[in-house]
């Protein structure tokens, strides 16, 4: 049946798999109806291979085949993590806590994994409903669980769903664990070795004690109580873009002693087919805009938005113009990380034993403002499994204050090891109204900042390539990096090249190659290039864990001399960008 179309030997061996295995019969039919249309293009995307574990777990589009979001996949996915759970902890009473964002058959794929899990002797904690992914990773630390999932695409388009799995400190999983259980899940051959049969005394649904807990921990973050009765009447504009986010921001900001918050109604019901937005991201100004209507219909002064799992948020801001703009990631990030470190700082908690911690795509104003007030700043791997990773590591040792990711995901204190949006949501709240305390709107806070530490921006680009052609051209773009690295960038001549997959660093000027420093914690290796200029422009080459693209960071400074001449240094620095974009052909 396959013989006249043109298809590699693994997608024929996964079609012929899966049409010969114990799959539902509706399953079967689909798969020959494309055969019968001859859709080669879907059934290689569809079939090339298996779903992968990456930076943010198994993620792909809903459908049929081994590289789609289905049944089978989840099932093999729960089967080798019941398996490899079982080999870790023989013997013990296996605990794995639950959760579902309000995605398509996210429900449906959250009851599948807690029953293959029951089947397979491990007590299973399944949220009855909808609940924010840094709410699992919580759930995990306060249970004692074993291990986490929680079935979600995160911001990815309506068509995607995806499945993040946790260890037993709320983290995702990193080495080795990731790659053993994907050993686990590819050791799984036939669809008969999956348990399906879920054990329904081992499944209990939890709900309402765990919101009060993992609320609690959200309230024990703020440093300036008295600062935010005062500023009780903040208006706050605040939508979950039909997310998870609703469950936990309204009550998270009310708890903390914020009053007046605007919900964008049309948003507000969690819906898996995001019928008001493109992307239900917040990263997205489309996404934003019934937010931001809002927020210039009521004169609010601030807006704040959730991704539908509720780990990323993001922030509006009105200009001295009184137009409302977004910040990006790093923007946000950054003025999370300033007022952490002045309110700390008022309140006598700096003791030279603090820490923040952030990406090595993210903005390095982080790393000057963490310098300047004498708290380590640990840069990691894209991930936040890996910024969870130095929290654990430096348990005991030091204090994590706060941090973040360029890709709106931030985290404040150590009682979640994920981004958290619910968090984030809390304490970029209680800054705009230390701001407003002080006299200054939140772009006035932002200006200060600049002034004070330098003016930072950073563009990214991204660049889709779907399916095995794309993920082939993405290999050949780094490799042509690699092969022909830029000597300049804007002029600048290129001084450094990090090229994390062999954890080198090469000084170009004398043609020294020495180990990437990786200090007390290491770091492992990873498909990602950086390149450094003379003027301290920094350019990342990076394709995504979870997601058919490449990106590509760029990162230029200078200074910032007053107020007055934000809007013209900030579109220096986005001309600067562009150019260094079109240079390296990458628009």
């Amino acid at each position: 049946m396959l013989k006249g179309l043109k298809l590699d030997k693994t997608t024929e061996k996964n079609i012929s798999k899966w049409l010969r295995g114990k799959y539902d019969e509706e399953v079967k039919s689909q798969i020959n109806q494309l055969i019968e249309n001859e859709n080669v293009t879907q059934l290689t995307d569809s079939f090339y291979k298996n779903l992968e574990f990456g930076t943010g777990g198994m993620r792909g589009e809903i459908g049929v085949g081994s590289n789609r979001m289905n049944k089978y996949t989840v099932g093999a996915a729960t089967q080798g993590l019941a398996n490899y759970l079982n080999k870790c902890f023989p013997g013990e009473m296996i605990k794995v806590a639950i959760a579902h964002d309000s995605r398509n058959f996210s429900p449906e794929f959250a009851r599948i994994a807690a029953d293959i899990l029951s089947a397979n002797g491990i007590t299973v904690y399944l949220y009855k409903e909808l609940r924010p992914t840094p709410q699992l990773s919580f759930t995990v630390r306060e249970l004692g669980c074993h291990s986490g999932i929680v079935i979600t695409a995160s911001h990815n388009p309506r068509e995607y769903n995806g499945y993040k799995v946790y260890w037993g400190d709320g983290s995702q999983v990193v080495a080795p664990h990731d790659k053993n259980i994907v050993e686990e899940v590819n050791a799984i051959t036939n669809v008969k070795n999956i348990k399906f049969r879920g054990v329904k005394k081992r499944v209990k649904m939890i709900g309402e004690v765990l919101d009060k807990k993992y609320l609690k921990a959200v309230k024990s973050i703020a440093v300036a109580p008295r600062i935010i009765k005062k500023q009780k009447d903040l208006k706050i504009v605040f939508s979950s873009i039909h997310g998870t986010g609703i469950t936990m921001v309204p009550q998270a900001l009310a708890q903390l002693g914020f009053e007046n918050v605007s919900i964008v109604t049309a948003q507000a019901t969690p819906d898996g087919n995001f019928p008001t937005v493109v992307y239900p991201n917040p990263e997205e100004k489309e996404a934003m805009t019934m937010a931001l209507n809002l927020a210039k219909e009521i004169d609010a002064d601030l807006v704040i938005a959730t991704d539908p799992d509720a780990d990323r948020v993001g922030m509006g801001v009105k200009n001295p113009e009184g137009e409302w703009q977004l910040l990006n990631g790093n923007q946000a990030a950054s003025l999370i990380i300033y007022y952490l470190l002045k309110a700390w700082k008022a309140a006598g908690k700096l003791t030279g034993k603090e820490f923040v911690c952030k990406t090595i795509v993210t903005t390095d104003l982080i790393d000057q403002m963490a310098a300047k007030s004498g708290v380590d700043c640990y840069n990691t791997l894209t991930g936040f499994k890996y910024i969870a990773q130095v929290i654990r590591e430096l348990e005991g040792q030091a204090t994590f204050i706060g941090g973040g990711e360029e890709s709106y995901g931030y985290l404040i204190g150590d009682k979640v090891r994920d981004k958290d949006a619910i968090a984030s949501c809390a304490m970029i709240a209680e800054l705009t109204a230390y701001a407003k305390h002080k006299g200054l709107s939140l772009f006035d806070f932002l200006a200060d900042m600049y002034k004070q530490f330098g003016f930072y921006y950073e563009g990214l680009i991204s660049v889709t390539k779907k399916g095995k052609t794309g993920a082939d051209e993405i290999k050949q773009m780094m490799a042509d990096f690699r092969a022909n690295p830029p000597q300049a960038l804007a002029g600048s001549k290129v001084i450094r090249i990090d090229d994390y997959k062999g954890l080198k660093r090469t000084d170009v000027k004398t043609g020294t190659i020495t180990d990437i420093p990786s200090g007390k914690l290491g770091i492992e290796s990873s498909d990602v290039l950086q390149f450094f200029t003379e003027d301290g422009t920094k350019f990342t080459c990076r394709p995504s864990g979870t997601e058919p693209k490449i990106k590509f960071y760029i990162g230029v400074k200078t200074k910032l001399k007053s107020k007055e001449e934000f809007n013209s240094t900030l579109k220096s620095l986005v001309d600067k960008v562009a150019l260094i974009g079109t240079e390296l052909n990458l628009n």
